[in-house]
C-alpha cells in the first residue's frame, strides 16, 4: 500500500529536481493542474493512470522509488572513465571481459536461474521504459 504522505513528498522532489511548477508539472505529463494540487494536499490519492504519465514523461524516475520510497532519486550519473590525455603516466590496455555465450533459444539455461533446483519459477514481469510491461506465467 502506497503512503500517501511520504508519495507527495517523493512527488515534490521530482516536481523540484526538473525545476517545475505544479502548473508545468501537470502539463507536461497531461493531467489538470488541481490533480497534483489534491495530490499534494493529501486529499487524494494518485492513480495508476497518473504514475504512469510521470514515468513515461520522467523516465529517470524510478517506479518503486516514486511508489515506496525503495532505490534512488535523483538519478545516480555515472561518469565515463577516460584517460587523462596529457598525463605523462603510461597507460595500459586492458583485455575486454569475455562474456559467457547465452543460447538464443533456451533463455533459461542461463546459470542464474539454475541457482536451486527444488525452485520453479512462477511468474517472470518485464517492465520497459515506456511503462508498459509483460507478465509470463509458467503453464506447469
Amino acid at each position: 500500500m502506497i503512503n500517501s504522505d511520504e508519495f507527495t513528498k517523493r512527488l515534490q522532489k521530482v516536481i523540484d529536481f526538473y525545476g517545475e511548477s505544479a502548473s508545468s508539472f501537470s502539463e507536461k505529463i497531461g493531467v489538470q493542474r488541481s490533480s497534483i494540487s489534491h495530490i499534494l494536499s493529501g486529499r487524494n490519492k494518485p492513480s495508476l493512470d497518473f504514475v504512469m504519465k510521470i514515468l513515461s514523461t520522467y523516465p529517470e524516475v524510478e517506479l518503486y522509488w516514486l511508489l515506496n520510497g525503495k532505490g534512488s532519486f535523483p538519478p545516480e550519473t555515472k561518469k565515463a572513465e577516460s584517460p587523462d590525455l596529457f598525463s605523462e603516466e603510461p597507460t595500459t590496455i586492458k583485455e575486454p571481459v569475455k562474456q559467457p555465450q547465452e543460447t538464443p533459444n533456451n533463455p533459461i539455461s542461463n546459470p542464474v536461474f539454475k541457482s536451486d533446483p527444488t525452485k520453479q519459477i512462477e511468474r517472470i514481469v518485464i517492465f520497459y521504459t515506456d511503462g508498459s510491461f509483460k507478465n509470463f506465467e509458467n503453464s506447469i
